[in-house]
This record gives C-alpha cells, sequence and structure tokens, in this order.
C-alpha cells in the first residue's frame, strides 16, 4: 500500500471527539482539512506527525507506505511538516539551514552540491551564503520547504503555511509548494481555513471529523 493511510484515526479531549478520520493520500493528492479555529484541524497533524499533547487520547493508526508510524517518534516517521512560521535557524546561512536536513555523513562536496541544486530549482542561486533575515517573506517559505524537502519525507504537512503571505504572493508560493509535493510524488495533507488555498489543492476535502466538502460549494 502506497501513501498516507489515516487507519480510523481518532482523537479525543474527555468524552468529545476532535479528529475521526478514515481515509487514504495518494502518493500526488493533496488532503486539505477545513474548519473554524479550534475545531481540529491542527490536532490531526499533530496526531499524524506524532507530537499530540498527552491532554488528548488518540486511537487507530497511521501507515505510510503500508509501514506503521504509529508509535514512532516524530523523526523516525519521515513526514515532513511546513508551517506558518517558517522556522530558519538565525544563526545560520540559507545554505547551513538547507545543509541540516541532509545526512551528517554525507561528503561535503555533495552536500555542497545538493544545496545548489536545491537552491537554482527555486529560483535563488547563489543565496547559500546569504543570512535568512535578508530574504523576503516569500523566499524565507521557499528556503523553508527545500529543507523540508531535502530531508526526503514520504509524505508533507501543510498547516497553513501561507497565511501570513499577502494574496499575490500566497498564490505564488501555495502553487510553488504544491508543484515540487507533486513532483516527488509525496502524499500532501493541508490544513487551512481559506476555502481558495483547498480549491487550489485540487483534491478531497474534508472536516476533522471527516465529513467530506464539496471544494466547489466553498465559500469564496
Amino acid at each position: 500500500m502506497t501513501g498516507l493511510r489515516l487507519d480510523r484515526l481518532r482523537v479525543m479531549r474527555g468524552e468529545a471527539a476532535l479528529v475521526d478520520l478514515d481515509l487514504t493520500v495518494a502518493p500526488g493528492e493533496v488532503l486539505s482539512i477545513m474548519g473554524p479555529s479550534g475545531s481540529g484541524k491542527s490536532t490531526a497533524l499533530a496526531a499524524i506527525i506524532g507530537t499530540l499533547d498527552p491532554v488528548f487520547r488518540m486511537g487507530g493508526r497511521i501507515l505510510l507506505d503500508g509501514r506503521d508510524v504509529t508509535t514512532l517518534p516524530t523523526h523516525a516517521r519521515r513526514i515532513g511538516l511546513l508551517m506558518q512560521e517558517d522556522v530558519l535557524f538565525p544563526h545560520l546561512s540559507v545554505g547551513g539551514n538547507l545543509g541540516f536536513a541532509l545526512p551528517p555523513g554525507l561528503p561535503r562536496p555533495e552536500r555542497r552540491a545538493r544545496i545548489d541544486e536545491a537552491l537554482e530549482q527555486a529560483g535563488l542561486g547563489g543565496s547559500a551564503a546569504r543570512d535568512p533575515a535578508t530574504l523576503s517573506g516569500g523566499q524565507r517559505a521557499r528556503v523553508a520547504l527545500l529543507r523540508t524537502l531535502l530531508a526526503e519525507p514520504g509524505a508533507l504537512l501543510l498547516d497553513e503555511p501561507f497565511s501570513s503571505l499577502d494574496a499575490e504572493l500566497r498564490a505564488q508560493i501555495r502553487q510553488f509548494v504544491l508543484d515540487r509535493a507533486r513532483e516527488r510524488g509525496l502524499p500532501v495533507v493541508l490544513v487551512t481555513h481559506e476555502p481558495e488555498d483547498a480549491r487550489a489543492a485540487g483534491g478531497p476535502v474534508v472536516s476533522p471529523l471527516g465529513t467530506r466538502l464539496a471544494p466547489w460549494g466553498l465559500p469564496r
């Protein structure tokens, strides 16, 4: 089985169910989870990546390409996460930030080649030595995505990563992120409160409790 399988994934707080998902996200597909603030969207991502607060109870299984990762620590799940904040390390250069995602034993010439290639593909060639503080918001978003992809995840979670960008830049970066994920055949779970994000993603849209939402029926 390929893709990301949420097998009767259920998250409870007390007697209330916040997440109830039973579905598979295929390679290259984007599942959008929509709902108001506090409805359980980010809780679903925390369950998938393994950072769920102990106040919650979780049932069901999470499988990635047929491998059960439910009880594995976050670093062993091979699931990447891109958040609203780009969380670039301020004490490292752009290249240093990207190198952080590469295997520690990789020879230095190969590390440099991978970093340079990634920057070229993102239209940021020659930026390896730059201070992240000198980058624009869109450039920082691209570097954050590159760092996530260089770690070679098997799936990608997007926790409202476009919400801090203005409308024009939002559309541009959203397309950049989705295109790169599809090129790599990654199953993607996008959490958003913006109908336009869900429409652009083009995949199924559900609430945290698994209710199917028709993207063409979402309010503009």
